[in-house]
């Protein structure tokens, strides 16, 4: 949460360097949305400056054909006084939490005060990481509604989130429809490549974190009372669902309501009524990843802990 949240503030401040991030799909067009290798590099300033990149590679078959998470990555570090590397880091973990701390300062400053509902769809890691931060965070949260196409999957992630936190009622939809009508929070967290969420689905002051890009229809954008991304450059690409709006001449940048960060340093407004629906669509930015592996790269270093390489 802290290094993220550095990294929003950072963001603001324009005291970063980012790359649009390159997809390689050896598949092309025939492939899944899914499955690609992505190389996110980034600069960040402030007080400790740091460069890195994060290499993430992803297939949608992984769990089902392999046995293995869908996604897995590496985190080099480098110092920028020099560029020498001066770590590497496992990154899947670091994305997936990175990712579930977007969420959760997206809450802060997007959902209802007080919220006690969160509807999941898509029910992997990706899923826990997410819930499991919010729970944390959010005392006040009892009820969790999840849907998964996979109905075990479903119920696996509800069974671990009741044993960690007795304090929830934890329901499995039959489909995504009843699931995302209960919840002041919405997450998905799919490896969809078609929407299946339209606008009557949720709920007057609905907070939507979109992390995984593809499953709102194109209605909910127009139709939401505030669109925030992370960053325009990113979302604005890949002929995901925004890309699509602006070349079709629906969406602009006048028409985004705030880039994440500037809500974190206020220079924009987040929520401002209890009956808005807000749309947050982060893309994943690198600066939020080479922040938090930082971070940890400190506490590594001050602990001793990991494995020194020689160059």
């Amino acid at each position: 949460m802290k290094a993220v949240n550095r990294a929003l503030e950072l963001h603001a401040k324009r005291d970063f360097v980012q790359p649009l991030k390159p997809y390689l799909r050896a598949h092309g067009a025939n492939g899944h949305i899914a499955d690609r290798i992505i190389a996110m590099p980034a600069h960040i300033g402030g007080e400790t400056p740091v460069s890195g990149i994060k290499w993430i590679g992803s297939k949608h078959d992984n769990p089902r054909v392999h046995g293995k998470e869908r996604a897995s990555g590496l985190i080099i570090l480098n110092d920028p006084d020099t560029n020498y590397p001066i770590a590497v880091m496992e990154a899947s973990l670091i994305s997936g939490m990175r990712t579930a701390a977007v969420t959760v300062i997206g809450a802060r400053h997007l959902a209802r005060k007080g919220f006690r509902s969160v509807a999941c769809t898509g029910c992997g890691i990706i899923a826990k990481m997410q819930l499991q931060s919010l729970l944390e965070q959010f005392p006040k949260l009892t009820d969790i509604h999840l849907f998964d196409l996979n109905k075990d999957a479903a119920e696996r992630l509800g069974h671990e989130l009741r044993q960690r936190f007795p304090r929830i009622n934890a329901k499995v939809a039959g489909d995504a429809e009843p699931a995302v009508r209960e919840g002041e929070v919405v997450v998905t967290c799919t490896v969809t490549d078609q929407p299946y969420i339209p606008y009557e689905w949720l709920r007057k002051g609905a907070f939507v974190s979109n992390i995984s890009i593809m499953d709102i229809h194109k209605e909910v954008f127009l139709r939401a009372d505030k669109v925030v991304v992370d960053d325009w450059d990113q979302s604005n690409r890949e002929k995901k669902v925004i890309n699509q709006l602006v070349l079709e001449g629906k969406f602009s940048r006048e028409q985004l309501h705030a880039e994440l960060g500037e809500i974190v340093t206020g220079q924009k407004p987040g929520r401002e009524t209890d009956e808005e629906i807000i749309v947050l669509n982060p893309m994943g930015m690198a600066v939020e990843d080479i922040a938090s592996a930082h971070e940890i790269y400190l506490q590594a270093v001050a602990a001793r802990a990991g494995t020194r390489l020689s160059l």
